[in-house]
């Protein structure tokens, strides 16, 4: 995935600033899928607007430039979107550590594994919280998005609290044989 792709995507949805693109990134958009501040979203979105994947539509004041996605920018959104899922690089913190948990004595092993479960139940909170209220407040805009994403990510949080305590069962029966 690229930095082109995600603000391509959120263009899609409605156009934006630099700025508003910007606080995109610092909230959830940040926070579980792909990080960025304003010193690589405002350079690229210059780049892709050379290359005619975005349009200014709007100049207000102080410089500030509204952009919009070009038929040129929805086909190439379009193509990554629609590419079979695990072509890209994959850099995944979290699997790094499983695979490396054997390299830790069963005890500090066993610390880690309740650490995960314990960060997997504060997703699980977090994203149940926010797709509970969503539910009283029918989301809108990119929000339609994020509803999406937040489902996916509680999965995942759900998945790696069944995982860990798999795993921390699997460590303990290992430790008593």
């Amino acid at each position: 995935m690229s930095l082109t792709h995600a603000l391509l995507g959120l263009l899609a949805v409605e156009p934006a600033s630099g700025y508003d693109l910007t606080k995109e990134f610092e909230q959830d958009l940040g926070r579980y899928a792909w990080q960025a501040g304003h010193t690589s979203v405002y350079p690229e979105l210059v780049r892709m607007a050379e290359r005619g994947l975005v349009e200014v539509t709007e100049e207000g004041p102080r410089r500030r430039r509204t952009y919009s996605v070009t038929e040129q920018g929805r086909e190439e959104l379009r193509k990554w979107l629609l590419e079979p899922w695990g072509q890209g690089v994959v850099r995944n913190e979290q699997v790094l550590r499983m695979f490396l948990l054997e390299a830790l004595e069963p005890e500090e092993a066993a610390a880690a594994l309740r650490g995960v479960i314990e960060h997997a139940e504060q997703g699980v909170t977090q994203l149940s919280a926010h797709r509970a209220h969503r539910a009283e407040e029918p989301p809108e805009g990119r929000d339609v998005l994020g509803q999406l994403a937040a489902e996916y990510g509680l999965r995942q949080y759900q998945a790696m609290r069944d995982w860990a305590l798999w795993a921390l069962d699997h460590l303990n029966q290992r430790r008593t044989d």
